[in-house]
């Protein structure tokens, strides 16, 4: 058995003639000797020498351990436990084995992407709001071709690349909408819905194509109009949806903590303060993103595709239809806004409150102990009195008649004392107000006054 494991450690051991430190990984699966053990050897970067290690050879026949071979210079032989192998392969590696780690993990990556990354699953509707193609599949060069696009613009609504920043970009022929669940291509007489992945999103986008299909067929506005009117309003309702949920978490849990408050209570309330935080954030972004075109007469102008299509020439500050479209909405997504900070300011107080509320229970606690400590102490001051007549010493007092009930009446009377002082001076101590400077006795002179008539003096007001 040991000349099997060596023959197959064989090709482990060589010899080390450079400085440089050199790691070999070893997994004992391949030896049938265990499925999950794993080995590093590390060679020393000041002196070569050859590294072997051989495993744990079992008999299989007699079912018991044979004595393993032992390295030659055992401390160059651990074991690291699973936590520390993850953090091993890149924190104890040099500079030139990271560089390789790292060129490594990049080659995977790029070898991951397969050639259907290049395909785009797609939602085509017509100019009279007819669904043409359901999850078609078309080609990113064909989709730039067509509606006279750069590649980069493809890139902030491919789903597969995650993109958490909404945006809106105006191209000669089309707009490019990139907000929450909904990522489109409209155009004067045509939209694009390009579809997401996640259970979440595409219930979302389901209902978003039903009432998109629904709003195209309808007259009124420009075609281009319509489809991001019901954009954003899918993306309100997004919104407002999460808003509700959020709000019925914390408020709920606020009640709750009203009654009682526990470790997991105050646990959740984390949790849901970090929620409502990146739900204000995404409410933000979408709030930046229809600011940020509001902002830019060119690209506004822009957004009338048909006209465009019809060449109409337009003014460049000609778009108040457009623009009361989009200021409308910004202002529904900043009541949201506003709403969800107002959550967080009373998440955030109830934090504040519940922290005095642990703190003054805390000092409660080391008050009740020090009370116990100022008793403690009283007894034992009574205590001394008895000890020291308890040391069979001769005091002649022995046969005195009413001796025991002095000594009696006089340690009860010390420990009285001292107890009464401890808890007076821990009374003091404890006494906090907002103002310091009251009388060295401790009372604020006339506490029936309102503060401020508190503070008037024979001189007129202080």
């Amino acid at each position: 058995m040991h000349r099997a494991c060596c023959k197959q450690f064989a090709s482990y051991v060589r010899p080390d003639p450079c400085s440089q430190a050199k790691k070999l990984f070893t997994n004992q699966a391949h030896l049938g000797v265990g499925d999950a053990t794993k080995r590093w050897i590390y060679t020393s970067n000041v002196r070569p020498q050859h590294t072997l290690l051989l495993p744990f050879c079992a008999s299989r026949h007699s079912g018991r351990v044979t004595r393993p071979f032992i390295h030659v210079n055992s401390r160059q032989i651990f074991w690291p436990s699973k936590s520390a192998l993850r953090t091993a392969e890149f924190d104890d590696l040099p500079d030139n084995q990271e560089d390789a780690a790292r060129a490594t993990i990049l080659d995977k990556v790029m070898k991951g992407r397969q050639p259907t990354d290049l395909m785009l699953r797609c939602t085509v509707l017509d100019s009279e709001g007819n669904v043409k193609t359901i999850s078609g599949q078309f080609k990113k060069s064909e989709l730039c071709t067509e509606h006279r696009l750069n590649a980069r613009d493809l890139r902030k609504i491919d789903s597969r690349v995650p993109n958490l920043v909404p945006t809106i970009l105006v191209r000669k022929e089309a707009i490019l909408v990139n907000i929450l669940h909904i990522r489109a291509l409209v155009k004067a007489d045509a939209v694009v819905l390009f579809d997401t992945y996640g259970s979440a999103d595409s219930r979302l986008h389901s209902v978003f194509l039903y009432h998109l299909e629904h709003n195209l067929k309808g007259t009124g506005s420009p075609y281009e109009f319509r489809a991001i009117e019901s954009i954003l309003l899918s993306v309100l309702s997004a919104l407002e949806a999460e808003m509700v949920f959020i709000r019925n978490l914390v408020g709920g849990l606020l009640a709750e903590m009203e009654d009682n408050i526990d470790h997991d209570r105050f646990k959740r309330l984390l949790h849901y303060s970090r929620r409502l935080a990146s739900f204000k954030n995404r409410a933000k972004l979408v709030e930046e993103a229809l600011d940020e075109v509001l902002a830019q007469d060119e690209d506004m102008n822009a957004m009338y595709l048909t006209d465009k299509k019809n060449k109409v020439n337009r003014e460049l500050h000609d778009h108040e239809d457009l623009e009361d479209l989009l200021e409308s909405f910004s202002k529904q997504v900043e009541e949201i806004v506003n709403e969800a900070e107002n959550i967080e300011s009373n998440v955030q107080s109830t934090q504040e409150i519940v922290e005095l509320i642990l703190d003054a229970n805390r000092n409660a606690l080391l008050a009740l102990d020090l009370k116990v400590s100022i008793a403690t102490l009283g007894v034992g001051t009574g205590a001394l009195i008895a000890g020291l007549f308890g040391m069979n010493l001769t005091s002649h007092m022995e046969h005195h008649d009413y001796a025991f009930y002095a000594m009696t009446g006089v340690s009860t009377s010390l420990a009285i004392i001292v107890a009464w002082v401890g808890f007076r001076k821990l009374a003091r101590i404890r006494k906090v107000g907002l103002s310091s400077n009251y009388p060295r006795g401790g009372k604020s002179p006339k506490p029936w006054l309102p503060l401020p008539l508190r503070k008037r003096s024979l001189g007129g007001w202080s």
